[in-house]
């Protein structure tokens, strides 16, 4: 097991990504967070506590740049535009960490890893809807980060990929409890406050038993982690 020193987040200027910088250093982690340069001074609140690289996600050399010497790397799969924005940053990752660094991804429920996860008939048709929108508008490419996962499953790094709920804003509630697949029910709230996604992506850097996982994830306080809290 690697002693998690240094890390970095790909993807640090947005909401998820600002909550995931202060968790690590809450952690005393060293920081190095990738952004793009448009977006670096929303990074302001953590001038001199951590090193910036800006630049887009997926420039190889931004990102080979970025994740030299890391113990760990958390990456924001963000499926912008349609030029295979989410799978370019992935197999950027995949191909320059380190070797044992531990790789952590996040991206939506739609996402599957066996095949096994039980979808909504509401959740297919906003998936569905959601790539035909993107791709008409040019703005989001959903089957990229399809891809992107697909690349990661299919490496043999030390990856996790999270994968969220709908997500809401407010004070942190403590750590997700997660599933295997969609359609448990525990997980039927599909909901998670943003700041504990960020905390679970965190908490996944030292969680050895979530190697090779993809856990679907919904906030601990919700009525339906309450009702099944003892399935785990």
């Amino acid at each position: 097991m690697i002693n998690m020193k240094k890390i970095c987040i790909v993807g640090a200027s947005g909401k998820l990504g600002q909550y995931m910088v202060q968790h690590a250093l809450d952690r005393d982690y060293e920081v190095v967070g990738v952004c793009r340069e448009k977006s670096v001074d929303k990074l302001d609140a953590f001038k001199g506590h951590i090193t910036v690289i800006p630049g887009a996600t997926n420039d190889r050399e931004v990102i080979k740049k970025a994740v030299e010497g890391c113990d760990g790397v958390l990456t924001v799969l963000v499926p912008w535009g349609v030029h295979q924005y989410s799978s370019g940053t992935a197999q950027a990752v995949l191909d320059y960490a380190r070797a044992g660094a531990r790789l952590i991804f996040s991206c939506g429920w739609h996402i599957t890893l066996d095949g096994q996860d039980v979808y909504s008939r509401t959740l297919k048709m906003q998936v569905k809807l959601g790539s035909w929108f993107g791709r008409l508008f040019r703005v989001v490419d959903i089957d990229d980060q399809v891809e992107a996962c697909r690349r990661v499953f299919a490496s043999n790094t030390s990856w996790t990929v999270v994968r969220g709920s709908d997500l809401e804003e407010g004070e942190s509630q403590g750590l997700p409890v997660w599933s295997r697949h969609v359609g448990d029910p525990i997980l039927e709230s599909n909901m998670t406050r943003r700041v504990d996604f960020a905390l679970f992506m965190v908490e996944a850097l030292e969680n050895n038993e979530l190697i090779h996982e993809a856990p679907a994830i919904v906030g601990c306080q919700t009525p339906s982690a309450l009702a099944h809290k003892g399935d785990q």
